[in-house]
């Protein structure tokens, strides 16, 4: 707790209080030894999740490394490991060995693909060895379909898309094949044994999120929601820490509703939205649309974003996707952290402005989200890095030179004003 607090610029009594009530969580399975610790929270700054994971016909473990390293370079906060395809526990070790943030997984992924691949041949005792196993092996946080219940079927039915979580429809799968409830929920008390264990986080998966907007917000989604904040609670009383997963695909103007009615539901769980992505007809640039519902879900009071790649709804992403989804979501994150005013967040826009104003391009790099990408746009045009204008207005029509010359400003001494405050800066770190 002591690290969350000092990278967080909080109290350690203010994390511990927040953990003790069950609005942010710290997963951090003492078995994954190079782990990094974060905090989730609604007085933390936004969290970011990056998805890597191969298919079953795509991708190995070097690849899935490269992605989660690209990912941590890049910004994110944790990462989930969603590998269907090879041995798993090998790709699992391979990647808790060498990642700093922490991991998550859906372990019903595995007990599914031990199984056969066919959710209706899940075992559910082999569920909970599955997630035994990857408690032991050093996961900090798991995906768990618990909420999804037989009675939801019905209002799922409705649906122009049905069920479009991979965990939520194998659990579906299992109780319309066998007639029961999901053993998942029948035996919550035993996976709570296994996390409480480990010291596992478990993240209550949203089994019937809307994959379109045309199932937003629907009898289904809000169904499970409920079974979720009663699932909270239990785990809550089991000393097991509980975040809450989160739409999905929702128009703009249900997202404020949306989070407000987990907050109120899940009694303040930290929320962990897919998303929202806010439009369905942007494939190639659902990392956009994603970002878009993002900044206003952390805004209202989501805890953590979910990425979403360009390859989103189109195939499984590459490394050059991961990036690119992750600065998406890191600028939402921080978009709505700086609306917030969450102590610090601002400080790096007004460091950037400083830099522009005094032409200072390397800093201005310094700063970017993606310095890669700024210093290569920037290098395709006709002038050198140093000269103070750019190609877009050149220098008879370069703003800040006109409006210096306008105000009664020397050139030179602006730019030595804005080194002096970039000293100051490093003087006060």
């Amino acid at each position: 707790m002591e690290a969350v607090a000092r990278e967080e610029g909080l109290s350690a009594e203010e994390v511990r209080r927040e953990v003790a009530a069950g609005r942010m969580v710290i997963p951090a399975n003492p078995a994954h030894k190079i782990l990094k610790p974060a905090g989730i929270g609604m007085i933390l700054r936004t969290k970011v999740n990056a998805n890597i994971g191969n298919s079953s016909v795509c991708s190995g473990i070097e690849e899935e490394i490269a992605k989660m390293r690209r990912a941590v370079e890049f910004g994110s906060d944790t990462v989930m490991d969603l590998s269907t395809g090879g041995d798993l526990d090998r790709i699992r070790t391979a990647i808790l060995e060498k990642c700093p943030v922490p991991l998550g997984t859906v372990p019903v992924y595995q007990a599914v693909k031990e199984a056969g691949g066919s959710g209706e041949e899940l075992d559910p005792d082999v569920l909970l060895e599955v997630i035994d196993r990857q408690g032991r092996q050093g996961v900090d946080y798991i995906t768990v379909h618990c909420g999804i219940l037989q009675d939801h079927l019905p209002l799922a039915e409705k649906r122009l898309m049905g069920i479009v979580s991979r965990g939520g429809s194998l659990m579906a799968a299992w109780m319309k094949a066998h007639g029961k409830e999901n053993p998942l929920y029948e035996r919550f008390d035993d996976l709570l044994e296994i996390a409480a264990k480990y010291d596992m986080t478990l993240s209550l998966g949203d089994g019937l999120r809307p994959g379109c907007l045309a199932d937003a917000s629907d009898e289904a989604q809000f169904a499970e929601l409920e079974v979720l904040g009663d699932l909270v609670r239990r785990a809550r009383a089991a000393g097991v820490q509980a975040m809450v997963e989160g739409p999905g695909h929702i128009p703009v103007d249900q997202i404020r509703m949306n989070v407000e009615k987990e907050i109120e539901l899940c009694d303040g769980a930290p929320f962990y939205v897919l998303g929202p992505v806010v439009t369905d007809i942007a494939p190639g640039y659902d990392h956009i649309t994603s970002a878009i519902g993002g900044a206003l879900a952390a805004f209202f009071g989501a805890s953590m974003l979910c990425y979403v790649t360009p390859m989103e709804h189109l195939g499984l992403p590459g490394i050059e996707d991961v990036r690119r989804g992750v600065v998406a979501a890191r600028i939402a994150a921080h978009a709505a952290d700086v609306a917030r005013g969450i102590p610090g967040a601002r400080e790096k826009d007004d460091a950037m402005a400083r830099a522009r104003i005094a032409f200072d391009w390397e800093r201005q790099f310094e700063l970017a989200m993606d310095p890669l990408t700024a210093r290569k746009l920037r290098n395709t045009g006709e002038q050198g890095e140093e000269v103070d204008y750019c190609t877009m207005c050149g220098p008879e029509f370069c703003a800040m030179r006109v409006s210096k010359r306008a105000l009664g400003k020397e050139e030179g001494v602006e730019r030595k004003r804005g080194d002096q405050g970039l000293a100051s800066e490093a003087e006060g770190k």
